[in-house]
């Protein structure tokens, strides 16, 4: 099962080094890990997505817990989070087919913001689902380079 965890931790070098160890101890491989400085320039939020077992996840969370860095845990993969992720995607884009790359940016409320004579560079924002199809759609074009930084996710206000 794939497990969203949400951890509020210290901001200062060797932090994510440490986490990141806790769960490759565990046989755990972290498909999305992303980190940022909050609005608190003294915490960063991780946001760490793996796959496992619920017995083998809930040792990893006390874990977490027990940890110095760690300011606070939360396990947002049965609570339906805010999630997003962010896509930058270079596609061939020879001129006979700019027309039908550039509709299928707009079905999926994404943008433009390169554009050779050779290729267009394209920015969306979404959910994996989202991001995931859109890359499925413009596999046939000829995907020159991608970069995606995977899940960012936060608990819903309740």
């Amino acid at each position: 099962m794939e497990y969203t965890i949400s951890t509020l931790v210290e901001n200062h070098p060797g932090v994510l080094a440490r986490l990141a160890q806790l769960f490759s101890g565990r046989g755990f491989n972290i498909t999305s890990l992303t980190v940022a400085e909050t609005d608190d320039p003294t915490m960063s939020r991780m946001t760490i997505v793996v796959d496992g077992d619920e017995k083998v996840m809930e040792q990893v969370k006390k874990q977490l817990n027990k940890s110095i860095d760690v300011i606070k845990v939360y396990d947002l993969t049965k609570k339906e989070p805010i999630e997003r992720e962010l896509l930058i995607i270079k596609v061939k884009a020879p001129s006979v087919k700019r027309s039908q790359i550039i509709e299928i940016v707009d079905i999926f409320r994404a943008n433009i913001v390169d554009v050779s004579h050779e290729d267009i560079t394209i920015e969306a924002t979404g959910d994996t689902k989202k991001i995931s199809a859109l890359v499925k759609m413009l596999k046939p074009y000829g995907i020159k380079e991608i970069a995606r930084t995977g899940k960012v996710a936060m608990a819903r206000s309740l």
